[in-house]
């Protein structure tokens, strides 16, 4: 007398379209990091233009002068993600030398716009000696501003490592989400930008009445 083979229950089915640990890690810091710079928005707003004394930001920034030539240097930063998204789709397709060159691109872009705010810090520093303890305006500007300089040299030191992998045959398509993951970052860095920009260099920088 044969028996009927046991059922055997269906393997659970993986979605194809779930996140995977990185992209959940990414996608979280930098919701932490949106709220992060949220706070130092506010804190910049809410004290700009109360100090007693000055110089105040009209008076440094030069309203119609310094949005302008920020907004110059600006473009070298938000359009390295036109770049660093060509670098990507170059990956994707297998063409690692176009990675490598939009990939070089984004680097030179980025440290370009460093090097503009250096510029810029030392003509308020050493011209208009403004700094961090002058007053509350430097010290709102420096916080809001320089966290931004500093996850823009961190984004720049780990292109510049995924580059020189690169170049040495390190990183190939089948490290495509780990890099992806990278230019994640990169576009919010430029992104938050726009919004630091505007805060600091239009709405923060009218003349008080």
């Amino acid at each position: 007398m044969t028996t009927a083979p046991a059922m055997l229950a269906p393997p659970e089915a993986v979605p194809q379209d779930r996140m995977s640990n990185g992209k959940i890690g990414v996608t979280c810091m930098i919701i932490s990091e949106i709220a992060f710079f949220g706070t130092i928005i506010a804190a910049y707003l809410f004290y700009i233009g109360r100090d007693i004394n000055g110089p105040y930001p009209q008076d440094v920034l030069e309203v119609s002068v310094a949005p302008l030539k920020v907004l110059f240097n600006s473009i070298f930063l938000l359009i390295s993600s036109v770049w660093i998204w060509l670098a990507i789709r170059s990956m994707r397709a297998g063409r690692m030398g176009a990675f490598i060159f939009w990939w070089a691109l984004t680097v030179i872009c980025g440290a370009v716009f460093l090097v503009g705010t250096g510029f810029e810090w030392y003509g308020m520093i050493v011209d208009d000696g403004v700094w961090m303890g002058t007053n509350l305006f430097g010290t709102c500007f420096y916080t809001l501003v320089g966290f931004h300089a500093f996850h823009v040299t961190m984004g720049l030191i780990v292109l510049t490592l995924i580059l020189v992998l690169a170049l040495l045959g390190h990183v190939s398509p089948r490290n495509i989400e780990k890099v992806d993951l990278v230019s994640w970052y990169w576009h919010f860095v430029d992104g938050i930008w726009i919004v630091v920009f505007f805060v600091v260099y239009v709405f923060g920088n009218q003349p008080i009445q």
